[in-house]
């Protein structure tokens, strides 16, 4: 009886929600692996973490990559998870696969905000079928595909114009988009923004507390109906959340046409971000103005202010205004944070990565408008 051949696969991440994803399932892969793709082999694991450095065209080289690692560390087949958002011409990129070369590339943002260690897992079994079924001719476990594709789904197949042995896995339609997103915002971890903007957390604290012990403010906010009170927070929170791309020139604007395209959806993203990590600040804001109205404020001397008998809904209302107001407040707040640093807190490393190779080219496009010489030169060669 012939034992079983074995099958190494290094999984190579960048650093980050990448890493620490497959951290979690790595142990399991080698029998996932020989249930759900080849139990006739003997599956061996590698996973190891690096910054995946990036082409002059932005993405991620595979070839490159394979022929670096594979031969070096006895891999068969090599898979790259990263978090960088990746695109067939306008479709967003799942999973890329070259049979040739061994190698495969997940891409986490397009899988969303959620279940990543289950879509995930689900994706590596089914590139690792693909590299191993083209080598082997064997295309079996059709049952396990079907169920594949329920959870990753909506994708389709598509052929890599560059590469005849490569094809990409990417998302269709409106609920593909959205899930791009979804994961495109996760990655940014917009609830980073809040420790990060301490100028505009002080600004909004200090307001909301100036508006807790003024009467006046217990009076408008007694006044107000819930309705009005809900809207005048969405407004507030809207106010911040563009008071903050505005000010920071956060909103990318491209000069062409193909370029813009691709911005909008970093655009969406980005405001996405920041209005989720304004919503932090405000949910934050609202428990700390609450605790501070019930020490604070005594319920019979504000039931002699407002000439009626007082209950929670009272503190709620009040609270509910002077976080509101607070907000606004720290929109303004946040004029004192340096610019760099709301960067950094709204965009992953990756969004930074394109920001800044992005103003490379539009500087040298100025620098050789402003230079017909050497743009002659450029096209000579």
């Amino acid at each position: 009886m012939n034992a079983p051949h074995q099958v190494a696969v290094g999984v190579l991440t960048d650093e980050g929600l990448p890493e620490q994803v497959i951290t979690t399932i790595v142990d399991e892969l080698p029998e996932t692996f020989a249930a759900l793709v080849s139990g006739r082999t003997r599956w061996r694991v590698e996973h190891e973490v690096d910054q995946l450095p990036l082409n002059e065209d932005g993405d991620i080289p595979m070839r490159t990559l394979s022929e670096q690692h594979r031969q070096g560390r006895g891999w068969d087949l090599l898979v790259l998870v990263t978090d960088l958002p990746r695109r067939a011409g306008r479709k967003p990129v799942v999973a890329g696969v070259d049979v040739e070369h061994g190698v495969a590339m997940i891409s986490l943002p397009a899988l969303g905000a959620v279940l990543l260690r289950r879509r995930v897992r689900a994706l590596l079994v089914r590139v690792v079928r693909q590299l191993v079924s083209r080598r082997s001719g064997d295309h079996g476990g059709q049952g396990v595909g079907a169920r594949l594709r329920e959870v990753l789904a909506p994708t389709q197949f598509l052929a890599d114009d560059r590469a005849p042995s490569a094809t990409h896995v990417a998302l269709v339609g409106l609920r593909g988009r959205l899930r791009l997103l979804a994961g495109m915002v996760r990655d940014n971890r917009p609830w980073r923004l809040v420790p990060h903007l301490a100028g505009a957390t002080a600004a909004a604290a200090g307001t909301a507390a100036y508006g807790i012990i003024t009467s006046s403010f217990w009076k408008l906010a007694d006044a107000l109906p819930p309705l009005r009170l809900a809207a005048i927070m969405v407004v507030t929170v809207l106010i911040m959340t563009v008071w903050l791309t505005v000010y920071n020139h956060l909103w990318d604007r491209p000069s062409e046409a193909a370029e813009r395209r691709k911005a909008l959806l970093y655009n969406v993203s980005t405001v996405t971000t920041l209005a989720i990590g304004v919503a932090c600040m405000y949910a934050i804001l609202f428990v700390l103005a609450l605790l501070a109205a019930a020490v604070l404020i005594d319920s019979g001397y504000l039931a002699q202010t407002l000439g009626h008998p007082v209950g929670v809904g009272s503190y709620l209302n009040l609270v509910w205004l002077c976080s509101s107001v607070g907000i606004v407040a720290g929109a303004l707040g946040s004029s004192l944070e340096d610019e760099e640093t709301v960067r950094s807190a709204t965009y992953s490393r990756r969004e930074q990565e394109r920001q800044e190779r992005n103003q490379r080219r539009q500087e040298h496009r100025s620098s050789t408008n402003r230079n017909p010489s050497a743009q002659n030169a450029t096209r000579d060669k």
